[in-house]
């Protein structure tokens, strides 16, 4: 057999280039020899090739003893023998040295359809996939062909661009091509690993793969390597750490985890990177062309889209960094535009397949209301009670999306649709997502309607007032806690028209209410509640009027998109005296002069909100360490004051009670878990203290500063922080400047995305997986392409138009609607 001298001439060249340090090979020359004359003298056949190997004392070289001068004589003896060497039958060519440093840019194989095949099929039909592996894919919401083609990376890590040895940089995600000098099982750190030298034409470096002591095996010395990776310092010498590895094949088409753009998936208890994304690499290869693309050939022609197939190949194992983006753009633009044209046919659907109930705007009633009120409405407040009085007084069903800050007088215009509705013969229902913020909406649309007219309580939760109306005009709370035999009564009365306006929570779209006539209903806060719920309450009325109302500033973009089905209006001003909550982030350290700082305010006669940190297990969980902490607070930092506790595991009765003992200044501190986030109005509150503070968004925690500054009293929110992540100290150095409700949520959007800015995700609507709401120009492109289209075809009945129909019917199940 053949003798390869490359690997040993490289070496000793290398030595000749460092000046005879003996720094050619990590570990010294004489351990790279041992190792290449034992695998030679194996091949050798020949007693005079021994001899020589022994008299050049190769086998036994001692070169780390030898001075400046008789190493570079010993080399210039050895190379001269390599070269004779290699004149001989003896040998073999030398190894090639590897190409210049290209970018390594494999390109995917051209995506080969599953004949006859469903991507509906479970994962199991993927070869390679068992049932215990489907049940892990499982916990990752993956259960069919298409969840895999759609579980895209995280991140994508640049592999592509390879370097020389003497080229990397300590801390940089690097890619090289070496040979492997020896390759050995080593223990580091009390585990059996593998360690390896390689090295290139400029250099060597070491490579450890920790407790993976079965790679040694697998590394031959002068096999070839690709190597991907970060580069670390030990020693004052560079070394991969557990990198990505594959051996250099025929073609670069195959590359996987190393050489390339190297896609990172999200794993669970059971997965490992390299399965995961091997299976990854063969089912977009096979599987991809199972999919039909559904895109209409205009849309993808017009706005130069790529292939559904193609995108989805290149979005998992891109060619380049370019043709990774145009995939994300033509997925993400799938996503838009499938939203949009789901919001704007359920609009369609509520406002033009059923009529409305025009409601004139009975100007006498709303001026006495007006009239009455301690205080005039902002230029805003007025701007958009005439566009719902608008929006009312059409014969097609309002479909209206009100935002406004905390405090900005939504209740108030809220009141006076209802009342415009009741004046016009018809019932008014107003939903929370809480009961104490159904309460306290109760309370407040009972002072504003007291004002104008008498009240009488006929009877346990139903108020009626006169004076407003030609008749008495009767409002009732009806809620989850209200007792069974009241509930009956109450729902008898809706059901009958005897009461005018209900408000409530959930319970108001049970099945067991009816109303008799329902003109007009009002969501608060929309975010807690799904698009089912909606749509739930709006089926209880023959199509009535909907407003929906949200104290979360929601930028533009989102409310498009999350709310396209929903005009929207915003009261942009907040009254005139509402003052600036100063707000400041503190450091662990601070707590103490935190809470001097709070029983200061206490000593004036203001009180102070406490907000338990946010935890995620459960409510159970999170009502228990709030429990534990107002325990703690009570005893061993405010014994002397007055304490009151609020968690989600209390009773409606039990929260009213607090609530009430807090608004009559009974309690000097109220500690509460995130409930207390929305409608809680006490005006001699000015202290708001949110315990791990980088654990909630920037709107929420605007909202929590939105419960302080409701009086006449400077106002502070503190935030106490144990140890925030950099998007953590981010958020919090943003709030700590910024009190514009809607630039913060501009902001929340682009830090957090769209899933977490609601904590959790909206019920029947689309999971997006690409697109970005932060997106603003692609997201005008899908909406403009969504209506374009519906302008032409709005029931999607050409032929060209039939597999988008399809796709719109399998993603909106619920929201969707009819497409016929």
């Amino acid at each position: 057999m053949a003798i390869d001298t490359g690997p040993l001439r490289k070496i000793l060249e290398l030595e000749q280039q460092k000046g005879y340090l003996n720094s050619a090979v990590i570990g010294g020359l004489d351990s790279f020899l041992s190792n290449w004359t034992s695998q030679v003298l194996q091949l050798a056949t020949s007693r005079q090739l021994l001899a020589r190997f022994q008299k050049l004392r190769l086998t036994n070289s001692d070169y780390a003893s030898l001075t400046e001068t008789q190493r570079k004589e010993w080399i210039g003896e050895v190379l001269a023998f390599l070269t004779e060497l290699e004149g001989t039958k003896e040998k073999v060519t030398k190894v090639a040295s590897p190409p210049p440093p290209d970018p390594i840019a494999p390109k995917a194989k051209r995506p080969q359809p599953a004949a006859g095949q469903s991507p509906d099929l479970p994962i199991t039909a993927v070869k390679g996939i068992s049932t215990t592996l489907a049940a892990k894919f499982k916990k990752l919401g993956v259960n069919t062909v298409r969840d895999l083609l759609y579980f895209f990376p995280n991140r994508h890590l640049d592999y592509s661009q390879r370097k020389y040895i003497d080229q990397l940089s300590e801390g940089e995600e690097e890619t090289i091509i070496a040979n492997v000098w020896q390759a050995q099982e080593v223990y580091l750190g009390g585990r059996r690993s593998t360690e390896a030298i390689v090295g290139d034409e400029t250099g060597n470096v070491r490579v450890v793969w920790f407790n993976n002591p079965y790679l040694a095996k697998k590394l031959d010395t002068n096999t070839r390597i690709i190597i991907s990776g970060r580069v670390g310092l030990f020693k004052g010498s560079y070394v991969f750490q557990s990198p990505e590895w594959e051996l250099v094949g025929v073609g670069d088409e195959n590359l996987i985890h190393t050489g390339r753009l190297v896609p990172l998936y999200p794993l669970t208890q059971g997965l490992r990177p390299r399965q995961v994304r091997k299976l990854m690499k063969e089912v977009t290869d096979r599987w991809v062309g199972s999919l039909v693309d559904f895109l209409p050939g205009e849309v993808k022609k017009r706005r130069n889209l790529l292939e559904l197939p193609q995108a989805i190949s290149q979005a998992h194992f891109p060619d380049d960094e370019t043709v990774k983006a145009r995939a994300r753009v033509r997925l993400a633009f799938d996503e838009l535009f499938l939203l949009q044209l789901g919001v704007l046919n359920k609009k369609r659907d509520w406002q033009e397949t059923q009529p409305g109930n025009p409601l004139s705007p009975k100007a006498e009633v709303l001026d006495s209301l007006l009239r009455a009120l301690p205080f005039t409405l902002t230029p805003a407040q007025q701007r958009v009670l005439a566009e719902l009085q608008a929006d009312l007084a059409k014969p097609r069903p309002m479909s209206r999306l009100l935002q406004g800050e905390v405090g900005s007088g939504k209740t108030v215009v809220a009141t006076a649709c209802l009342i415009t509705a009741v004046a016009n013969g018809y019932q008014g229902a107003f939903m929370a997502p809480t009961e104490i913020l159904a309460e306290q909406h109760l309370a407040t649309m009972r002072k504003l309607l007291s004002r104008v007219g008498e009240e009488t309580e006929t009877e346990d939760s139903v108020y009626s007032f006169s004076g407003l109306l030609p008749r008495p005009l009767s409002v009732a709370l009806l809620t989850g806690d209200t007792r069974q035999k009241k509930k009956q009564q109450l729902q008898e009365r809706v059901r009958d028209g005897t009461i005018d306006i209900v408000i409530g929570t959930h319970a108001l779209i049970q099945k067991e209410v009816a109303y008799h006539r329902l003109g007009l209903a009002v969501i608060d806060e929309q975010h807690r509640f799904g698009v089912e719920q909606r749509s739930a309450l709006r089926q209880k009325g023959f199509n009535p009027h909907v407003l929906v109302m949200t104290a979360t500033p929601i930028p533009r973009t989102l409310a498009l998109t999350l709310y396209g089905d929903l005009d929207l209006s915003v009261i942009d001003q907040l009254p005139p005296g509402r003052q600036i909550v100063k707000t400041k982030w503190l450091k662990p350290n601070q707590r103490a002069s935190a809470y001097a700082f709070l029983r200061r305010q206490v000593s004036e006669g203001h009180q102070a909100f406490i907000i338990c940190p946010l935890v995620e297990e459960s409510e159970a969980i999170q009502a228990r360490a709030a429990t534990v902490e107002y325990e703690r607070l009570s005893r061993e930092v405010f014994p002397d004051l007055k304490l009151g506790l609020i968690h989600g595991r209390m009773n409606s009765a039990e929260k009213d009670k607090i609530m009430r003992r807090f608004h009559a200044a009974e309690l000097d501190i109220l500690v509460s878990t995130p409930v207390v986030e929305v409608g809680i109005d006490v005006p001699n509150a000015t202290v708001m203290l949110v315990e791990s503070a980088d654990r909630f968004g920037l709107s929420q925690l605007h909202q929590f500063r939105g419960r302080v500054g409701r009086g006449p009293d400077q106002s502070y929110c503190m935030l106490l922080a144990q140890n925030p992540s950099e998007v953590g100290r981010e958020r919090l150095d943003i709030i700590e400047k910024t009190q514009d409700g809607f630039q913060l949520a501009e902001e929340d959007l682009k830090l957090r995305g769209p899933g977490e800015f609601f904590g959790t995700r909206q019920s029947g609507l689309p999971d997006l997986k690409m697109a970005k709401l932060s997106d603003v120009p692609l997201l005008e492109l899908a909406r403009n392409e969504a209506i374009r289209l519906f302008e032409i075809d709005p029931k999607l009945k050409k032929p060209e138009h039939e597999l988008l129909k399809k796709e719109l019917t399998r993603v909106w199940p619920e929201v969707g609607g009819e497409w016929s």
